[in-house]
């Protein structure tokens, strides 16, 4: 055996081990070795091997438990009452605290901006949900006011957002070709708030079994969207009472970008007929953005070209705005009114141009001041959209509490994620009995409101008041605004969304997984369909994760030279590598699903696999016992030669204990505990010893519940550590006893045999 000393005292010991060497070796020389095998670790200071003992935990009875929280949540006294209530409506928490002097002229303001910058996106994104302009109005204002009282964010600003708007419009639009309107953009079913109208036409009125009276397609359209809004709603209630707000970590920032890009390329689609003036009916169904594409190049002979020449000086207006913007925001102290003042400058060209009349541009229309009276949603149209309901629930709460504690924590403070829910919901369920459709926070909007000196959500009320003052004086006024002037407000109001693209290479150096999950959910959502998209991002995202703990990452440990540390031997070339000592890492929890990866990266990592080992052994002891007995037969001495040739079965294997370094591993199942059962017997059987090390006590429960370390836990000290090095010096210790003992025999084996010849000689 050749001993040679590496740095930091440590001994890299090689064998070259032959039987007749072994027996050849005196006690002294053996002495001598194992005396000088401490000082491979004793220039280091290094800890002994403890054991800590386990806490008694006290489990609390499941009955008693369950009894005090129904208790808890049952009792009825005025401070719970009182404690109810605030947490309800947080608002009566907050403003009796409000600073006057300190935050009204920053609430004011940020109020006044968003105000009018909501103004002209609320009539805009109308044209995404399909519905008539004044909707987008209410659904601002009563969005607004429930906040204020219902929410714990202090800048989030709630109301029509472009995702929601496209997602409801998909629907409104399926309902309204599966009840046979006349999908045509500029078809009118009668005057705007007319529920019972008469003056349409038989094609666009007809009497829906589900419906008890006659119902034209704008009061059709709605009544889609406010069931729609008010089951989404409903479900985001719901979760919040069963305390499902955990849902919402399921969505990674990656696959929400990407839907929310792939969305955004659908809107642009469907947003680029306008652009051309194109009577374009929306697609249904699957392939939106190719069908809808198509469809633009094969009718690009009808283009307007007055709604084209009006986009292109839209856009360059807009985006010329947008990046003076970008460029100033530090010396700006207000945002610029870009859209109000393209809305205001081309309202006006429109109507002294009569655009409309000379040119056949498409206009809003007349818009109605004052409001509708309000209605109870159709239960009888809730089964055919209840499906649809779900996928809006889950995006606009994910949105408006990721909006939420993205801002709380920029401005210090907190916020509770499942009264957002409550808030949203609410802010879902009582506008829907006033005509608005589904709502959520808006990330552009929020962000006017963070620059511009917002301090509480009482600039949300003054919000409020500039769609007030809209709706009841001015809304008559956008009656000639063109619907490409709206349609290129939506169009630049996605540079945001749509510049991600050029961030997926960059994201690709970084995590490829995550950019794999943003570029398969923004294919998904833009070439298939919004929801459908949002399911296989949700999809795709998870079996990332599984794969990932199926096929982990796994390595051999070397030691840190003169430290008590240990690190993975191929990223670093400095490691020491230990005498006889294999230590494994496995990175990922071992589950019924990765078991066989477990063991067949063990097998490959420490080149020895237990049964095939054990099979070799079994098949060379046979052929031993044919060599033996052909011995007997011709010298008649079966004993001697049969003990000799036995002998000879044995081989000397590469190292003599395995440790399992088990620090990152975060639980084991049923079937991962049974595996190292398994492992530590195959291993066993073959001469190597198998030891557990860095367990967390996670992993220790379920090893002590599956009688991982025999009866009453008896094993524990030999078979668990708390540390890799204390496993080593133990594995060291024990294979120092243990060569002191075979040298022993094998010296008295020797000597044994030396009689036996000479008395043979004598004879």
């Amino acid at each position: 055996m050749i001993v040679q000393k590496m740095r930091g005292g440590v001994l890299s010991i090689r064998h070259q081990i032959s039987v007749s060497s072994d027996a050849d070796m005196s006690v002294a020389d053996r002495d001598a070795e194992r005396q000088s095998f401490p000082e491979v670790m004793a220039d280091q200071n290094l800890v002994e091997v403890v054991h800590l003992e386990s806490r008694v935990r006290r489990r609390r009875d499941p009955k008693q438990a369950i009894r005090a929280k129904l208790g808890q949540s049952l009792s009825c006294s005025t401070a719970r009452l009182k404690r109810v209530l605030t947490d309800f409506f947080p608002v009566v928490v907050w403003l009796p605290k409000y600073k006057l002097k300190e935050y009204v002229w920053g609430d004011v303001m940020s109020g006044l901006i968003v105000g009018i910058i909501l103004v002209p996106q609320a009539i805009a994104y109308c044209l995404l949900a399909g519905l008539e302009p004044i909707y987008g109005l209410y659904t601002s204002f009563f969005a607004n006011i429930i906040y204020f009282f219902l929410g714990t964010s202090k800048h989030v600003s709630v109301g029509i957002f472009s995702l929601m708007s496209l997602m409801v419009g998909q629907v409104v639009d399926r309902e309204l070709f599966l009840a046979g309107f006349d999908m045509n953009e500029d078809s009118q079913s009668g005057p705007v708030g007319s529920w019972n109208d008469t003056g349409a036409s038989t094609a666009d009125n007809l009497t829906l079994g589900i419906y008890s009276s006659e119902c034209g397609k704008e009061c059709y359209a709605i009544s889609v969207a406010v069931a729609l809004t008010f089951l989404a709603g409903v479900y985001q209630v719901l979760m919040a009472l069963l305390q499902l707000g955990f849902v919402s970590v399921y969505l990674s920032a990656p696959m929400l970008d990407g839907f929310a890009t792939g969305a955004s390329v659908t809107i642009l689609t469907v947003q680029a007929k306008y652009l051309l003036g194109l009577k374009i009916p929306r697609h249904q169904g699957y392939g939106t953005v190719i069908v809808t594409w198509i469809s633009i190049f094969k009718s690009i002979h009808q283009t307007n070209l007055c709604d084209m020449i009006t986009s292109v000086i839209c856009i360059a207006v807009l985006v010329a705005g947008k990046e003076l913007q970008d460029r100033f925001k530090d010396r700006l102290k207000i945002p610029l009114p870009t859209e109000l003042v393209v809305v205001a400058v081309a309202t006006l060209v429109s109507h002294f141009a009569d655009l409309n009349g000379q040119y056949n541009s498409s206009i809003s229309g007349a818009i109605p001041t004052g409001f509708i009276p309000p209605k109870v949603p159709s239960f009888k149209l809730m089964p055919r959209v209840a499906f649809d309901a779900i996928p809006l629930a889950v995006i606009s709460f994910a949105f408006t509490v990721s909006l939420s504690e993205m801002f709380a924590k920029k401005n210090g403070y907190t916020v509770r994620p499942n009264q957002e829910m409550l808030a949203i919901g609410f802010c879902n369920i009582i506008p829907s009995f006033f005509h608005c459709f589904t709502t959520s926070a808006a990330l552009a909007k929020t962000m006017v409101k963070d620059s511009t000196g917002c301090q509480t959500q009482v600039s949300s009320i003054v919000s409020a008041f500039v769609v007030l003052l809209i709706l009841l004086v001015f809304a008559p006024l956008f009656y000639s605004l063109q619907k490409c002037v709206l349609a290129c407000i939506i169009i630049v109001s996605l540079r945001g969304a749509l510049r991600k693209f050029r961030d997926v290479p960059r994201q690709w150096r970084v995590n490829r997984v995550d950019a794999t999950v943003w570029m398969v959910t923004m294919s998904a959502s833009a070439l298939l369909s919004v929801e459908l998209g949002l399911l296989v991002g949700l999809v795709f995202s998870m079996l990332c994760v599984i794969v990932r703990t199926q096929n982990p990452r796994v390595t051999l440990l070397g030691q840190i030279p003169n430290t008590s540390h240990y690190e993975d031997i191929k990223e670093y070339s400095d490691l020491l590598t230990l005498p006889k000592v294999k230590i494994f890492r496995f990175q990922a929890p071992l589950y019924y699903a990765n078991k066989e990866f477990f063991l067949k990266s063990l097998y490959k990592a420490v080149d020895l696999e237990p049964f095939l080992e054990l099979t070799k052994m079994k098949k060379a002891e046979k052929k031993m016992k044919a060599l033996a007995n052909k011995q007997a037969e011709r010298k008649s001495s079966n004993k001697t030669n049969g003990d000799i040739a036995l002998g000879l079965v044995s081989r000397e294997l590469a190292f003599h204990t395995l440790v399992l370094d088990c620090s990152s591993i975060p639980f084991i199942d049923t079937t991962g505990m049974l595996t190292l059962k398994g492992v530590v017997k195959d291993y066993n059987g073959v001469g190597v010893q198998v030891v557990l090390a860095c367990c967390n006590p996670t992993v220790i429960d379920s090893l002590k519940r599956g009688s991982f370390f025999g009866a009453a836990d008896k094993d524990i000290h030999n078979l668990f550590f708390h540390t890799v090095h204390s496993a080593v010096l133990s594995a060291q210790d024990r294979a120092t006893a243990v060569g002191d003992s075979s040298v022993e025999s094998q010296a008295a084996s020797c000597n044994e045999s030396l009689q036996t010849e000479r008395q043979d000689s004598q004879m």
